[in-house]
């Protein structure tokens, strides 16, 4: 047994992080490396936010107000359409 309570636990030391962005290619300068930076996280930020969320056709307030009855309903309904 162990006296250290963590000891078990990974540390940030032994788990090593994998890069978000690699450059494969060039020696970008710092501004350059930045202006990447801030157009991949705008990118990832925006993501789902903007897209509308569609609304379940069995959700819809409309799918609860029915058809009034008319007379010969049953006969229209036989009908094609």
């Amino acid at each position: 047994m162990s006296t250290n309570g963590d000891a078990g636990a990974p540390t940030s030391e032994q788990v090593p992080e994998r890069p978000v962005l690699r450059i494969i290619r060039g020696a970008p300068t710092a501004a350059e490396l930045a202006a990447l930076i801030a157009v991949v996280a705008a990118a990832s930020a925006v993501g789902e936010a903007d897209a509308p969320r569609r609304r379940s056709a069995w959700a819809a307030p409309d799918r609860s107000m029915r058809v009034p009855l008319n007379s010969g309903g049953w006969r229209s309904s036989l009908a094609p359409r």
